[in-house]
C-alpha cells in the first residue's frame, strides 16, 4: 500500500503559513511590502490588541485588477517574476506568491481593492483559506486589506503568542524599519486608536529618524554618501557620544528592504572601533544600492537575510566610508547633545533643531585637509612609496624626540607622565609610516588602517582645541578653557589614549625591543590550560614575549619588550595568556591591539593623582598629537566641553 501522498491544498497552506506568518508583525510586514510594491504614496496601518484581533493595511497604490483578486490568493501566484532569469534581478519586495495564501489560511481576510479611480472595485472575503464572498463594491483606487482573528483555526500557534505589548513591539519595529527604508512614502501607524507613527513622505530621511527615535537622536546624526563601481551607500550614522545598549537601532537596507547581516554589523562596529564604550552600539540607517545581480534575496523565508556576490569588498567599503565620516568630526561631547551613561540615563539641553532644506540624499562632509598647528591635530601621512607602504596601509607613527621632550624628561624624571609618550611634531612636520616587520604587517593590516585615510584622500583630522589650563578637580579631571568654552579632561583616559597609540606602534616591531630577563617570571596554569597554551606559544613570540614550558603546569617568561610597564609585566602576560586561551581562532592584529590596551591601562596615571601644571601641559600637548584624541581605547570620552551658551543656560542668564 502506498505511503506517500500529496497533501491537501489547505494543509499545505497552513504549513507554508508557519514559515511566512510567524506572528502578527509578519502579516504587517508582508501587507505593507505589497503596498510599497504597488507604488503607494500613503500607507495606513491600523492594529487592534497587538494584531491578534485585527490588522488593517490601507494604501493608495495601483490596486488589484478585478480578474486577479481570486488568483492572488493561490499559492505561488505573483506578478513580480515571470521566469527563472527574473530571480537574478529582483527589484521588488515580494516575489514568491506565498504571503496572501499563507495569511488567508490562518485568519479571516477581507480585501477591498480598485485598480482605477472610477469608484468601481472588488470585495473578497476568505476564512481559513476558503472563499466566502466575491462581489463588486465601491472603492477608491488602492487596496484595503483587513486581517481579523489571526490564528483562530490554529490554537497551538495562538497559544505561544506573547503579550500584547510584546507583539506590538515587533509590529512597531517592522513599521519603523520600513519607514526608514522608504522616506518618500507617508506612513501612519495606529494601535487601538492611538497614533504611534506619522511620517510626511517628503523623502527626508532625517525627518523620519526624528519621528522614530526623537529629535535628540536626529541631532546626533552625521550624513554619509559614497559610491564605488559596484556599490552606493547613503544614510546617516550617529556620533559616538549617542549610543544605545543594543543593536536594535542599526538599520541596514538593501533593495528597499531591511536586512539582518552579521557581516555588515561587524563592518559597522569595526568602523566605530575604540570610539564606543563596551556594550554600547550606534544608531545607524544605512542604505545600500547595487545591481540586482550582486545580491541574492531568495535565501530566507521572510527575506530578512541576503547573500552578496562581493561581500568582502562591500564590507571593506562600508567600514572605510563610515570611518571617514567619523574621522572628520570633532568628537568632544557637550551637554547640549544627548549622552547615554552606563545605566542608560541621559541628559541634554533642548536646542533648536533645523532639518536640511534639501530632501535629496545626504551629502558627504567636506574634504579639506587641516594643516598642523602648534597645538592642533597633526595630519596623517598618505603613505610613502619609498618605504613600501602606500595609501590606506600607511599607519601613522610618531616622529623622533623633540627638544621639548628632552627638556620635559629632564624636568619630570620618574614622573608617571614620563611613561611612553606620543611626541609632539613641529609645525611643518608630519607623521611618517614605518615599515612593520613581517608577518605582522600583513596580518595586522585591518587594524593598521583604522585611522589612516584612504589613498588619494585629502581629508584631514579636525583641529584639536588649543586649551589653557585652569586647575584640577579631585585629582581626576583637568579643567581647561579657550574662547569657545570650558573643557573637562579625564586625565586617566587621556594618558591611556597616548600610551595606547605608543604601545600599538611598538607592538608592530616587538622583536627589536625584546630583552632577556635576568630572573624569569614564573606563571602557573591549570592542566587543561597548560596543554592549550603549549600549542599557542608562538603567538606570544609575535608580540615580543618569549614564553616557554618549564614542565607540568609551569611556564617561564624568558624575555619581553623593555617598554612593558615596570612592575606590571607579570599581570600583563597573565592577561595576554587568558585572552589567548579564550579565543577559538587567534588573530595577530587583535592580539596586538589587546596587548596595547593592557599596557596602556597599566602604565597610565590613575584618578586622585595630583599633577603639576608642567605635567598637565605635557599631557595635553601629547594628547593633541594623537591620531584620535577624543576617546580612550575602551571607547569612553576623554573630554567634555561646555560652550558659553551652555553655561549661560545653566545659570539662567538666557532662557
Amino acid at each position: 500500500m502506498a505511503k506517500i501522498h500529496v497533501l491537501d491544498e489547505h494543509i499545505a497552506n497552513q504549513i507554508a503559513a508557519g514559515e511566512v506568518v510567524e506572528r502578527p508583525a509578519s502579516v504587517v510586514k508582508e501587507l505593507v511590502e505589497n503596498a510599497i510594491d504597488a507604488g503607494s504614496s500613503l500607507i495606513e496601518v491600523f492594529v487592534e490588541e497587538g494584531g491578534l484581533q485585527s490588522i488593517r493595511v490601507k494604501d493608495n497604490g495601483s490596486g488589484i485588477e478585478p480578474e486577479d483578486c481570486e488568483t492572488a490568493f493561490y499559492r505561488h501566484a505573483t506578478s513580480k517574476i515571470a521566469n527563472g532569469r527574473d530571480l537574478f534581478q529582483i527589484t521588488s519586495l515580494g516575489f514568491r506568491g506565498e504571503a496572501l495564501p499563507s495569511i488567508a489560511a490562518v485568519s479571516k481576510v477581507s480585501l477591498l481593492t480598485a485598480s482605477a479611480d472610477d469608484g468601481k472595485g472588488k470585495r473578497i472575503k476568505i476564512e481559513g483559506g476558503k472563499l466566502k464572498d466575491n462581489e463588486d463594491a465601491a472603492s477608491s483606487q488602492g487596496t484595503d486589506f483587513e486581517v481579523r482573528e489571526l490564528f483562530y483555526n490554529t490554537p497551538a500557534r495562538l497559544k505561544y503568542m506573547k503579550s500584547i505589548q510584546t507583539e506590538l513591539g515587533h509590529i512597531s519595529d517592522a513599521m519603523y524599519r520600513m519607514a526608514l527604508a522608504h522616506p518618500d512614502i507617508s506612513f501612519r501607524f495606529h494601535h487601538n486608536g492611538n497614533q504611534l507613527l506619522h511620517t510626511l513622505g517628503n523623502g527626508d530621511l532625517l525627518q523620519v529618524i526624528a519621528a522614530v527615535y526623537g529629535t535628540s537622536a536626529a541631532k546626533a546624526m552625521l550624513p554619509i554618501a559614497a559610491e564605488d563601481p559596484d556599490y552606493r551607500i547613503s544614510g546617516y550614522v550617529s556620533r559616538p557620544d549617542w549610543t544605545r545598549s543594543n543593536r536594535n537601532a542599526v538599520t541596514t537596507i538593501v533593495g528597499g528592504r531591511y536586512i539582518r547581516g552579521n557581516g555588515l554589523n561587524a563592518a559597522i562596529m569595526r568602523a566605530y572601533h575604540t570610539l564606543l564604550p563596551i556594550n554600547r552600539y550606534p544608531l545607524l540607517v544605512l542604505k545600500l544600492d547595487m545591481h540586482p545581480s550582486l545580491v541574492d534575496v531568495n535565501v530566507h523565508p521572510a527575506k530578512l537575510e541576503v547573500r552578496f556576490s562581493k561581500e568582502v569588498e562591500l564590507y571593506r567599503f562600508v567600514e572605510e566610508e563610515i570611518r571617514k565620516v567619523l574621522l572628520g568630526q570633532n568628537l568632544i561631547p557637550r551637554p547640549g547633545r544627548e549622552t547615554i551613561g552606563p545605566k542608560g540615563s541621559s541628559s541634554f539641553i533642548q536646542e533648536q533643531f533645523a532639518f536640511p532644506k534639501s530632501s535629496g540624499a545626504p551629502s558627504a562632509p567636506g574634504n579639506s585637509r587641516v594643516p598642523a598647528g602648534a597645538s592642533g591635530q597633526m595630519p596623517i601621512s598618505d603613505g610613502d612609496p619609498a618605504n613600501g607602504i602606500q595609501g590606506s596601509n600607511a599607519y601613522p607613527a610618531a616622529p623622533g624626540f623633540t627638544q621639548r621632550d628632552k627638556k620635559q624628561t629632564e624636568i619630570y624624571g620618574s614622573s608617571p607622565l614620563a611613561a611612553p609618550q606620543i611626541r609632539e611634531a613641529g609645525t611643518n612636520s608630519s607623521y611618517r609610516a614605518p615599515q612593520p616587520s613581517s608577518p605582522l604587517r600583513e596580518m595586522a593590516a585591518g587594524i593598521e588602517e583604522l585611522w589612516a585615510p584612504p589613498a588619494g584622500s585629502d581629508k584631514g583630522l579636525p583641529v584639536f582645541p588649543e586649551l589653557n589650563y585652569i586647575g584640577q578637580h579631585h585629582g581626576t579631571y583637568i579643567i581647561a578653557q579657550n574662547d569657545q568654552g570650558l573643557y573637562l579632561i579625564d586625565q586617566h583616559a587621556a594618558h591611556e589614549r597616548i600610551n595606547y597609540e605608543y604601545y600599538y606602534e611598538e607592538f608592530g616591531r616587538p622583536a627589536d625591543a625584546s630583552q632577556e630577563l635576568l630572573l624569569p617570571i614564573t606563571l602557573e596554569f591549570t592542566p587543561s590550560e597548560s596543554r592549550m597554551l603549549g600549542e599557542r606559544l608562538h603567538w606570544f613570540q609575535q608580540a615580543g614575549v618569549i614564553l616557554e614550558h618549564f614542565g607540568g603546569q609551569t611556564f617561564l617568561v624568558r624575555s619581553l619588550p623593555y617598554w612593558f610597564p615596570q612592575g606590571e609585566e607579570k599581570s600583563i602576560v597573565e592577561e595576554m595568556a587568558e585572552w589567548v586561551l579564550s579565543e577559538k581562532a587567534i588573530d595577530l592584529a587583535k592580539l596586538r591591539e589587546k596587548s596595547s590596551i593592557l599596557c596602556s591601562c597599566k602604565a597610565s596615571i590613575k584618578a586622585n593623582h595630583k599633577l603639576t601644571e608642567q605635567e598637565v601641559d605635557s599631557l595635553l600637548t601629547r594628547l593633541s598629537a594623537c591620531r584620535q584624541p577624543y576617546t580612550c581605547p575602551h571607547g569612553r570620552p576623554i573630554m567634555i566641553s561646555f560652550s558659553a551658551y551652555d553655561l549661560e543656560k545653566l545659570f539662567k542668564r538666557v532662557m
